[in-house]
């Protein structure tokens, strides 16, 4: 039985703020896959949205290690690294895309997702951290 990990003050400045982070998956080859990526946090967890069926998600259906940098866009020497475990799961209402967007593109812009068509299903990217290092971790 683990003990959580827990983000640092510094770090939840990051990851609130409107920093990008880099998903990196696994490739069925084993090879990486990044992409870049909006952030959100769940108490010790990240959340990121996509789309059913891209790459970084079949991924983490396959193999759901990951990690995640997010960098200070204000302070390059601040970011955080967090490896951990991956969970995919349909964002019900697209709730997170929506949120997502207002926090990176102001109010009203989550609204793009909510006129996109049914057959695009939105999912929720959960991912719980083994191991946050990086300047901005303690």
């Amino acid at each position: 039985w683990a003990m959580a990990v827990r983000f640092s003050f510094k770090a939840s400045v990051l990851i609130n703020g409107e920093n990008p982070g880099i998903l990196g998956t696994l490739n069925p080859d084993g090879s990486p896959q990044t992409s870049v990526v909006w952030v959100g946090q769940d108490g010790d967890d990240l959340l990121i949205s996509s789309a059913a069926g891209r790459r970084k998600v079949r991924n983490l259906e396959r193999d759901p290690r990951a990690s995640l940098t997010i960098v200070d866009y204000q302070d390059m020497e601040q970011y955080i690294e967090v490896r951990g475990t991956a969970t995919v799961t349909e964002d019900t209402g697209r709730a997170l895309a929506v949120a997502l967007a207002e926090k990176y593109e102001g109010p009203g812009a989550g609204q793009e997702f909510l006129d996109r068509p049914p057959e695009e299903v939105r999912v929720v990217i959960r991912l719980t951290p083994d191991k946050i290092v990086g300047s901005a971790a303690s």
